[in-house]
Formats: C-alpha cells, sequence, structure tokens
C-alpha cells in the first residue's frame, strides 16, 4: 500500500476521475491552493483528507507535502488533478514499497489530448519523478515545474499514468502556459554560461533530453523549430489532427518564452 498526494486549485472537472483512480489507497491527501469552487467538497466526499497551502512553486507544494504530511505509508505517489492512475502502475508500485535502497521512481506520463493519446509529440517517454518515500525526498523547482534533487536514488519504472492535457480546453491551456513561460525564462536567463554541452552525447537518455531542451533556447526562431522538431523529427504527424494541434500549441509556447526572455533582458 502507498498514499497519494494531489495538488489543486479550482479542479472540479478533473478531480473525480483522479479520484476514482485512487480508490485502492488507505491514504489519499489533497493539497489544495485556495479552490473557490467545489474542489474541497469533492475530495472531502471521496473520503480524502484535505490540507491547504498558498501556491508558490510546484517544487514548494511537493517538498511541503513530503516533509509537512504525516502520511500513513513511507512510499508516496505524486499526482495533479488531471492525472490518473492505472492499473498497471498501482501494481508496479506496489510491488516496490519495500524497497529501501532507493529515494525514488520516474514515470513517464501518457499525454492525452482531445481524447487521443499523443505519443510522439509529447516525447514519450519523458520521466518525471513521481514515486517516491517520504520524507526524504527532495524535490527542486526547473522552470516551471520540478525534478528530483541530484542526489536522490533514482530508478524508471515501465507503466505509465495518464495526464489530460485538454481537459479544460484550448484556451486555458494556452493562459497557463502564458505563466509557465515566465519560470521558463527566468530559468533559461540564469542557467546561461553552465556547460551543457557534453551531456548532449550522455548514456543516459533524461541527461540527454535535458541538454537538448537546454540547446533548443540558445537557437533562433524557436517556435518555428519547435513545430519543426516536434510534428516532423519526433513524429507528431503520427498522432492525428490531435498532434498536428498540439505542435501549433507548443509553437505559441516558444513564443510566449521568447517574449518573456525578451523582457527580463530589457529590465536588466
Amino acid at each position: 500500500m502507498f498514499s497519494i498526494v494531489i495538488l489543486t486549485l479550482n479542479e472540479e472537472k478533473a478531480l473525480p476521475d483522479c479520484l476514482a483512480s485512487t480508490k485502492f489507497s488507505n491514504d489519499v491527501v489533497v493539497l489544495d491552493s485556495g479552490s473557490t469552487d467545489r474542489t474541497i467538497d469533492i475530495a472531502r466526499q471521496a473520503g480524502a483528507r484535505v490540507l491547504t497551502r498558498q501556491f508558490d512553486t510546484f517544487a514548494g507544494q511537493r517538498n511541503y507535502a513530503q516533509q509537512g504530511i504525516e502520511f500513513r505509508n513511507p512510499w508516496v505517489f505524486h499526482l495533479d488533478a488531471d492525472e490518473r492512475l492505472t492499473p498497471a502502475v498501482v501494481s508496479e508500485c506496489s510491488s516496490l514499497t519495500t524497497r529501501m535502497d532507493l529515494d525514488g521512481f520516474r514515470l513517464a506520463p501518457q499525454m492525452i489530448f482531445k481524447g487521443r493519446w499523443i505519443r510522439h509529440c509529447t516525447d514519450y517517454p519523458a520521466y518525471q519523478a513521481r514515486f517516491v518515500r517520504a520524507p526524504a525526498f527532495r524535490f527542486i523547482q526547473v522552470g516551471h515545474g520540478q525534478r528530483e534533487d541530484q542526489q536522490m536514488r533514482m530508478e524508471n519504472l515501465k507503466s505509465s499514468y495518464l495526464h489530460d492535457l485538454s481537459i479544460y480546453g484550448t484556451d486555458s491551456w494556452i493562459e497557463k502556459h502564458r505563466r509557465y513561460a515566465k519560470g521558463e525564462a527566468q530559468a533559461l536567463v540564469q542557467d546561461r554560461g553552465t556547460p551543457f554541452l557534453g551531456n548532449l552525447f550522455s548514456a543516459d537518455p533524461i541527461t540527454r533530453r535535458r541538454a537538448v531542451k537546454r540547446l533548443s533556447f540558445e537557437l533562433p526562431f524557436r517556435p518555428a523549430l519547435r513545430f519543426l522538431y516536434q510534428y516532423g523529427l519526433r513524429g507528431g504527424f503520427l498522432d492525428g489532427p490531435q498532434g498536428l494541434e498540439y505542435c501549433r500549441l507548443l509553437a505559441r509556447y516558444e513564443s510566449f518564452i521568447a517574449r518573456e526572455i525578451k523582457l527580463i533582458q530589457g529590465s536588466e
């Protein structure tokens, strides 16, 4: 058995399916950031414990959960409200709860866009640290998201959880990524000057992927290049009309980041 923590903010539409995928657990905690809709009521009706903390960063929320919440189990799965566990994930994670030689495991989410798994244009498998031991595990903030502290001992799992990218519609996705672009731009500006080219040839696919992402920020015409990379080189065209639409959205996201970088550099 393992515990689950779900981060929420006005997630009344997404939360029911997320909670339904966690019914097996004896310890589900919703860490809310001040919802004004029915999110908290839905969580409590499903039997989840509810705590509230003002949002600062994703790493901040997850580290607060790790250190500030008394979970009933030593292993914790971190979810967002638009994500769901699968039976395969539950089975694989349940078989690993006696492991003490590792601090956590990474999993690759299957990104769902308008009802279809868009495998190619989301760079599957793109691993994220989600199944971790409490309270020792530490996240660090990177751009708008988070990853494990480099000192954490990690392995990758075979199974994947689900992440619905379009549950709130395209307009919501765009507004969310306008906010995310600020974090990505700040991280890029702060990281400039840090060596990374050697990592492009790393044997570790995660290290290699992060180096490619870092390199992309040094190139001109990033929105167009991002579209060509995701739709052409990564095979986004194989994901049907959903893949085409999503690759166009990724190109817009790159334009948001470029705009934020200019604003930051202009204020220096």
